[in-house]
């Protein structure tokens, strides 16, 4: 298969392959099918517990980490080598101290960008990469803004939010969305954000690609009892998971058998073990930690809604998941969650940090009919399948600058 661009394409984020991201895996992997040559980047090595299947390891060991390099000799060539093209050195030093956050911290950590950027333009230089595209709009996007300024190498991006869009300024979006060729923004409410932190005169390089899934990975088969539970995702503060372990709680004193799973881990863990053993809810809910893709799947086969409680969220790759599955889900309507879930058609939504309206979705959506599941499984096929998506940003990738500035936000 002939490739859509003359040389490889590179992929940055900040840890690659991760448990919790592994919609960038499928991303990479259906941009392979296309006919990409795809060199993964990182720039931390991620840790064991990410490592959750043999997806993860085969990644991982083909990906080039960016910060271990640094840290060895080949960072310090990598310098003496950006420096040789004079203007395009003090241009990219111009440009890191130009966007970097106020004060001296944050001119020292895009000094430290700026040599992970030679080290990176080093290794795309050598294994003939044409164009570099990076997830997560933050720190390893800034690395990829330089490393782009000093190779000649061109940079998209994909904007995921919403974290970056509590602090845009920090993180200077406005430069990132100047210099790139083009934003894949996963949402109509990440792109109004990306619009709010441009000038209009680039509003044309925002375009709408959705994360995706492939549907036909999911079982489509009905649970049958009625009372088994599923949450997947990070436990950290941000998931709203107390709100969804006090609504648990409150409807077991009308259905005693009721069981909750949670797939995922992360700082709150055992604050959150704590919180539900004080509750009552021994034996009501499994901390079952980080699981494979396969395995995710197969639990929400045997589960009958998924639960997602959060404060703040993109388009929650789980509920696609979980959708594709024909599973009826609860979430909160925060981010572009109601681009993806219609409240009373393929799922229900409900206020952000109140346990009491949690607790009458979750007992709305086990009553629901499986028209709901089937109704989520549609919008997924139809709006967030990966082969489509991972298609649409290839032609992106591909395309010239002015025939990219013609394509629409959508296909």
């Amino acid at each position: 298969m002939t490739s859509p661009i003359p040389g490889k394409l590179a992929y940055l984020t900040g840890e690659y392959p991760r448990a919790t991201d592994t919609f960038i895996q499928r991303e990479v992997a259906a941009l392979r099918d296309q006919g990409f040559d795809v060199l993964t980047c990182s720039i931390r090595k991620t840790g064991p517990e990410h490592i959750v299947g043999p997806e993860q390891q085969a990644e991982q060991a083909q990906t080039y980490h960016v910060l271990p390099a640094v840290k060895t000799g080949a960072g310090l060539k990598a310098q003496f080598r950006a420096m040789r093209d004079v203007k395009r050195y003090f241009g990219a030093l111009r440009l890191a101290w130009q966007s970097a956050p106020k004060g001296v911290k944050g001119r020292l950590y895009n000094m430290i960008y700026l040599a992970e950027a030679a080290a990176l333009s080093a290794h795309m230089q050598d294994n003939g990469v044409t164009h570099l595209h990076n997830h997560i709009a933050k720190a390893s996007c800034t690395v990829a803004m330089l490393a782009s300024h000093l190779s000649g190498v061109p940079y998209s991006f994909t904007l995921h939010g919403p974290d970056i869009f509590y602090a845009p300024e920090h993180w200077r979006l406005d430069k990132k969305i100047e210099t790139a060729s083009f934003v894949a923004c996963i949402s109509e409410f990440c792109r109004s954000q990306a619009m709010l932190w441009s000038e209009t005169d680039h509003w044309n390089k925002l375009h709408i690609v959705h994360c995706g899934i492939d549907p036909a990975v999911y079982a489509d088969t009905l649970a049958t009892t009625g009372k088994n539970l599923l949450f997947v995702g990070r436990l950290a503060s941000v998931k709203g998971v107390p709100i969804l372990l006090d609504a648990l709680a409150a409807i077991r004193a009308q259905h005693p058998d009721m069981h909750l799973t949670l797939i995922g881990d992360g700082p709150e863990r055992t604050a959150l073990e704590a919180r539900a053993a004080e509750i009552g809810l021994d034996g009501a809910v499994t901390f079952a930690g980080y699981k494979s893709q396969a395995e995710v799947a197969d639990a929400l086969a045997q589960s009958d809604a998924l639960i997602l409680p959060s404060f703040a969220e993109g388009v929650p790759v789980v509920l696609m998941e979980a959708m594709a599955a024909a599973r009826p889900v609860v979430a909160t309507r925060v981010g572009g969650v109601a681009e993806l879930v219609e409240d009373g058609v393929s799922g229900f939504t409900v206020a952000p940090g109140d346990p009491v309206a949690l607790a009458v979705g979750i007992l709305d959506v086990l009553d629901a009919s499986p028209a709901m599941g089937a109704a989520g499984r549609a919008k997924v096929a139809a709006e967030f399948n990966i082969a489509t998506e991972a298609a649409w940003l290839g032609q992106l990738i591909a395309a010239s600058p002015e025939a990219r500035a013609d394509m629409g936000k959508r296909p």
